[in-house]
C-alpha cells in the first residue's frame, strides 16, 4: 500500500518513457505533481530518472483506472511518444556532434595553410 492506500499491482511498475521525457506535461495529465520538481534546474537532472522509473506507480495510485489493462492501455500511448522524442533527440545529438566537429576540424584545417 503507497501514498493514496492503493496497491500498486506488480504489472504497473516499470519504466515510463512518456513520464521520462515529457515529465511536467505527463504529470499534470495523470494528476501526479511530483514530476513538477523537474523545473528546478539541475535537480532536474536526477529528478526526470526518478520520474521515468516511479511514474507508473504516482499515476497508478492518482487516477481511478477500472483495470491493469486499461491503465496500460492509456499509458502505451505516452510511452510511445516518449520513446520516439527520446530516440529523435539522441538523433539531433548526434546530427550537432557530427556538424560541429565537421566546423571546428574546418577551422583547423584553414589555419594550418596559413
Amino acid at each position: 500500500m503507497d501514498e493514496n492506500g492503493k496497491n500498486v499491482p506488480q504489472e504497473v511498475r516499470g519504466w515510463n518513457w512518456g513520464a521520462f521525457m515529457f515529465n511536467v506535461m505527463w504529470g499534470i495529465g495523470n494528476k501526479t505533481y511530483l514530476p513538477l520538481l523537474c523545473l528546478i534546474p539541475l535537480f532536474n537532472i536526477v529528478w526526470i530518472f526518478v520520474v521515468g522509473f516511479k511514474g507508473n506507480e504516482w499515476a497508478w495510485q492518482k487516477n481511478d483506472y477500472k483495470d491493469i489493462e486499461t491503465f496500460k492501455a492509456v499509458q502505451a500511448t505516452w510511452n510511445r511518444a516518449g520513446l520516439v522524442n527520446f530516440i529523435i533527440s539522441i538523433l539531433f545529438v548526434l546530427i550537432y556532434i557530427f556538424f560541429l566537429s565537421a566546423i571546428i576540424s574546418g577551422i583547423i584545417s584553414s589555419m594550418d595553410n596559413y
